[in-house]
C-alpha cells in the first residue's frame, strides 16, 4: 500500500494537489483582502466561501487528472529503462532502447545502450579466452603426455631393451659352451640371473609412472603406504614409513608430494641399489617436511647435474616449487641420498573446487 503511494504516478498527483491547496490559499487571502479593504456589494463572506469550496473540488479533480496523464509517459519511460537493466542482468546483452525525446531519461537510455554494447564485447572477447585457455589446456596435456611417453620409450630402449638384447646374446653363447665348458657357461648364467635381475628392477621402477597420477580420493599417507605395500611385495627393499596424520591437505599439494615419492622410489630401485629406504612426512602447523632416505650407492651431486639420468631429480625438484616448496638433495658416493622437501601450507584450509 504505502509502496504504491510512493511511486512515480502518485508523487505527481500529491506534486499537483499540493499546488491546488497552495494556490487556494493565495487565492483566498486575495478576496479575503479585497473584502476588508474594498468591501464591494458582489463579494461576500458566502461568495468567498462558495467560490474557494467550488475551486477546491473542481481542482481536485483536475488534479488527479492531471497528475494521471503527466506520469504516465513517463512511468512507460522508466518501465523500459528497469525492463533493460533486467534484461542485461540475466545476460541478454543485445537488448537496446530507444527514446524518440532528447531529455535525461533518453540521456539514461543512452548510457545503457552503450553498457549493454561494452558487455556484449567483453563477453565474447572472454568466450574466446575461455576457448584459447582449453585449447591450450588441451595441446598442454598432449605435449605433456607425448613428452612421457618418449621418456619412457627412451628409458625401455636405453635399459631394459639393451638388456634384454644382451641376455638374449648370453643365453645363446651359454647354450654353445654349455656341453665343451660348463664351468663358463655356469659363470654365464650366473651373469644372466643378475642381468635378469637388473632388468626386472628397471621395468618395476617405469612402471611407477604407470600409475595414476590422482591419489583416487585417497589421503596422501594412505596413497603412500598403499604404494609402499605394493613394492614390498615386488622387490627386497626394506620400508620405514613415519607419517604424522596431516588433515585436509589442498588436493594439489596432496598429488604433487605423491608424484614426488613415485619419482624417488622410481630413482631408488633403477640406480641406488639399495636395501633400505625411509620416508617421513611430518609437521609444525605451517609447514609440511617430506624426508626419503636410502642407504643405496649414492652419487656425486655435481656429475649428477650434466647426466641426463637426473631428469627425475629434476622433475622432482619442478614439482616441489610449483607448490611453493623447497627442494634439498644431498648424496654422496657410497653413502646413500637423502631428499628434503619443506612446504607452507595452512593445516585445515582445505582447497576450494571446481
Amino acid at each position: 500500500m504505502w509502496k504504491q503511494l510512493n511511486s512515480i504516478r502518485y508523487m505527481y498527483i500529491r506534486s499537483h494537489l499540493y499546488g491546488l491547496v497552495l494556490n487556494t490559499f493565495i487565492l483566498l487571502s486575495i478576496l479575503l483582502s479585497i473584502y476588508v479593504w474594498f468591501q464591494p456589494e458582489w463579494l461576500s463572506a458566502g461568495a468567498i466561501l462558495l467560490f474557494t469550496f467550488l475551486y477546491l473540488g473542481v481542482g481536485f479533480f483536475m488534479a488527479l487528472y492531471a497528475g494521471f496523464r503527466s506520469s504516465g509517459d513517463l512511468k512507460q519511460r522508466l518501465d523500459y529503462i528497469s525492463t533493460m537493466i533486467t534484461q542485461l542482468s540475466r545476460g541478454k546483452l543485445s537488448s537496446r532502447i530507444y527514446f524518440h525525446e532528447s531529455d535525461e531519461i533518453a540521456a539514461v537510455g543512452d548510457e545503457l545502450n552503450v553498457l549493454g554494447e561494452k558487455l556484449e564485447q567483453q563477453k565474447e572477447s572472454l568466450m574466446k579466452l575461455a576457448d584459447e585457455k582449453s585449447e591450450l589446456a588441451r595441446s598442454a596435456h598432449k605435449a605433456a603426455t607425448i613428452e612421457e611417453r618418449q621418456r619412457l620409450a627412451r628409458d625401455l630402449h636405453d635399459a631394459v631393451s639393451q638388456q634384454l638384447f644382451a641376455l638374449t646374446m648370453m643365453a645363446q653363447a651359454a647354450m654353445k659352451i654349455f656341453d665343451r665348458d660348463p664351468d663358463k657357461a655356469r659363470e654365464q648364467l650366473e651373469e644372466i640371473t643378475q642381468m635378469a635381475l637388473q632388468a626386472q628392477t628397471e621395468m618395476r621402477a617405469l612402471l611407477l609412472h604407470l600409475r595414476p597420477v590422482h591419489l583416487s580420493g585417497e589421503p596422501l599417507t594412505e596413497g603412500i603406504a598403499s604404494l609402499i605395500e605394493e613394492l614390498k611385495q615386488k622387490c627386497m627393499i626394506d620400508f620405514d614409513l613415519q607419517v604424522d596424520e596431516v588433515e585436509q591437505l589442498p588436493t594439489t599439494v596432496e598429488e604433487q608430494l605423491f608424484r614426488v615419492v613415485q619419482e624417488a622410489f622410481s630413482n631408488i630401485l633403477r640406480h641406488a641399489n639399495a636395501s633400505e629406504v625411509k620416508v617421513e612426512i611430518t609437521h609444525d602447523g605451517e609447514e609440511i617436511f617430506l624426508h626419503i632416505a636410502d642407504n643405496g650407492i649414492g652419487f656425486d651431486t655435481e656429475e649428477k647435474k650434466t647426466n641426463k639420468a637426473s631428469y627425475g631429480l629434476k622433475t622432482m625438484r619442478e614439482r616441489c616449487e610449483e607448490i611453493g616448496g623447497t627442494y634439498s638433495l644431498r648424496s654422496r658416493k657410497g653413502e646413500g641420498t637423502h631428499i628434503d622437501l619443506c612446504i607452507p601450507i595452512n593445516v585445515g584450509e582445505k582447497e576450494a573446487e571446481g
